[in-house]
């Protein structure tokens, strides 16, 4: 079982989020954690506890011209585990009071994150020097030009380099969120929660920003039907003409509007929904790995060996050891059936 979920169980406490609200902030990067993360329970308990503050408690300006009022200031950031610093319409602007905030957090060894233009507070606090790092593409290079020791990554929906995670703009914020629920407690759990937010399951975190190619404006059902089918079928052999078949287009055309509206192509896509699926079976039941790969349409235990190992760092068996929800005996079961 993972570590998170192994302290939850000793504690019977939820994991600490402070969210900051760097002024002007975002209602929508606001949002997300909050929905986000606020639907994650774990043995019947909430798995997150979030809280929003500010550097002055009070009424807090947004870029959309209203106020919101946040009852907590910095001091949360001390009590929390993780800390996410939501994007500002003044991201040239760091708050020093938030810098300094960050900057102990980090020098406390949580886990730091930033939604849109938070980037600009965390590389102010140094954390980003020589680290991977995004923010939203019309900001980037500027961000490249205020710092230069951070490894921007331009056009990628959000990076992790060590504790430090940081996400594009908008929606991207979105798959932050899901990838910290993954990373803390599995991805059948960042799925559920998915589900019941009525968003996309966690995309890989090197797609697109789309800066370059919006969707279609009449045509997303399309791909959107094919890939519910797609899913429906992970444990079939399926080809890019069995994708375009179902779509009733040529394969160029079926390419082409895919990326469109995913931001990588059918096959990465197919690859990913497979892994993710091995991943939700290897945490939620006792197959076997022969079993596990034929129903994730990877073929063979050594396929499905290669994949998690790849995307995970771990091989299917200590993968299921970390992130099993079942219970003690049948997660040793499964162990020895490995």
């Amino acid at each position: 079982m993972h570590p998170e979920v192994l302290a939850m169980s000793d504690r019977l406490a939820p994991h600490r989020i402070a969210v900051i609200a760097p002024s002007p902030v975002s209602m929508f990067n606001l949002a997300i954690p909050e929905l986000l993360f606020g639907k994650v329970e774990v043995a019947g308990r909430p798995g997150y506890d979030v809280v929003i503050c500010a550097a002055e408690p009070g009424p807090v300006p947004t870029s959309g011209g209203l106020d919101l009022y946040v009852r907590d200031g910095l001091e949360a950031v001390r009590e929390a585990d993780t800390v996410v610093v939501a994007g500002t319409g003044a991201p040239y602007e760091p708050d020093p009071r938030i810098v300094a905030a960050v900057r102990e957090a980090a020098d406390a060894g949580k886990r730091i994150a930033s939604l849109c233009t938070g980037a600009f507070q965390l590389a102010e606090a140094g954390l980003l020097q020589g680290r991977k790092a995004t923010t939203y593409w019309a900001h980037a290079e500027e961000l490249r030009r205020r710092y230069p020791q951070v490894d921007l990554q331009g056009d990628v929906l959000y990076v992790q380099d060590g504790p430090y995670v940081t996400a594009s703009g908008y929606a991207a914020g979105i798959d932050l969120c899901l990838h910290v629920i993954r990373t803390d407690y599995g991805a059948a759990v960042a799925n559920e929660v998915a589900r019941l937010a009525l968003v996309a399951p966690v995309r890989p975190g090197g797609q697109t920003q789309f800066t370059h190619t919006p969707l279609p404006p009449e045509r997303g059902t399309v791909c959107a039907d094919t890939r519910g089918w797609a899913m429906r079928n992970l444990d079939k052999p399926l080809t890019l003409t069995d994708l375009a078949r179902h779509a009733g287009v040529s394969v160029r055309t079926l390419t082409r509007r895919f990326h469109a509206e995913s931001g990588v192509s059918p096959l990465q896509w197919l690859l990913h929904q497979r892994i993710e699926r091995a991943k939700e079976l290897l945490e939620t039941t006792t197959l076997p790995m022969d079993q596990v790969a034929r129903a994730c349409g990877l073929g063979t235990a050594d396929s499905l060996r290669t994949h998690v190992v790849r995307r995970t760092g771990l091989t299917p068996s200590a993968y299921r050891a970390q992130f099993t929800r079942l219970g003690t005996e049948a997660a040793a079961a499964a162990s020895s059936a490995a």
